[in-house]
């Protein structure tokens, strides 16, 4: 892959044999964004786990300390007091029936979806449309609820949602490259120890195994994963 000038001089204040400290990584990411607008900061993780197996499936949410920079766009399936409480709460789209045939039919404006429990008999057949996205409501993760007045304000807040892949890879982001380095580790940090409380105990040997932050087109920085505690004493020196 052909890569720009400004990436690759990005990537040369890299070095690839070194695992940084989360608040070097930090520091580093926001010196190599690339782009012209607040770049997002992203980490992922490689886990020692087999997402093949339904014991070592590992699947979250928490929310960020600082937010994610974002404010995101919630989609609310429900009807009557509910619907009007997903609006009280600010969501962007609510709606039912109709709602559940546009997006059927291809809308996806929005970057989050919750849905009352009553009418996930109809939203389940939206799974080949907002599955493959990581959209489908899921009550593991707090978006099937009654609370959906709850549920927007938490995601609205900062809350993200993760979940491994395939290849046993997670992401989740951090924040902006406009955050100071306190709120990237503090992002990190709080996301981190969600992911390890998560661990599998079906899952043998490392759990963790690589990790790595970037910006939005930006080089990956390998991260130290051994470090998973008390992450801002570098940034008391």
């Amino acid at each position: 892959m052909k890569r720009s000038k400004a990436h690759n001089d990005a990537a040369a204040k890299v070095d690839r044999e070194n695992l940084y400290s989360p608040a070097q990584a930090a520091k580093l990411a926001k010196e190599t964004t690339v782009t012209k607008f607040d770049a997002t900061v992203e980490v992922a993780l490689r886990l020692g786990v087999d997402p093949r197996k339904a014991d070592q499936m590992v699947r979250g949410t928490v929310n960020l300390p600082h937010g994610t920079g974002k404010t995101a766009r919630v989609l609310v399936f429900a009807t009557g007091d509910r619907a009007e409480e997903a609006r009280a709460a600010g969501a962007d789209i609510v709606g039912a029936d109709e709602l559940i045939d546009e997006v059927a039919k291809g809308r996806l404006d929005f970057d989050a979806v919750v849905a009352t429990p009553d009418l996930m008999g109809k939203v389940g057949r939206l799974g080949r449309v907002l599955g493959p996205r990581g959209l489908m409501p899921n009550p593991k993760t707090g978006t099937v609820t009654p609370a959906v007045g709850k549920a927007v304000t938490d995601i609205k807040g900062g809350k993200i949602e993760f979940r491994v892949d395939r290849h046993a890879n997670l992401h989740f982001i951090i924040g902006k490259v406009s955050f100071d380095d306190r709120q990237l580790v503090e992002n990190y940090a709080a996301a981190l120890d969600e992911v390890l409380r998560l661990k599998p105990s079906a899952a043998k040997g490392r759990y963790l195994k690589k990790v790595t932050f970037s910006t939005s087109m930006g080089p990956g920085i390998p991260v130290d994963p051994n470090l998973t505690r008390a992450l801002t004493a570098e940034l008391e020196a």
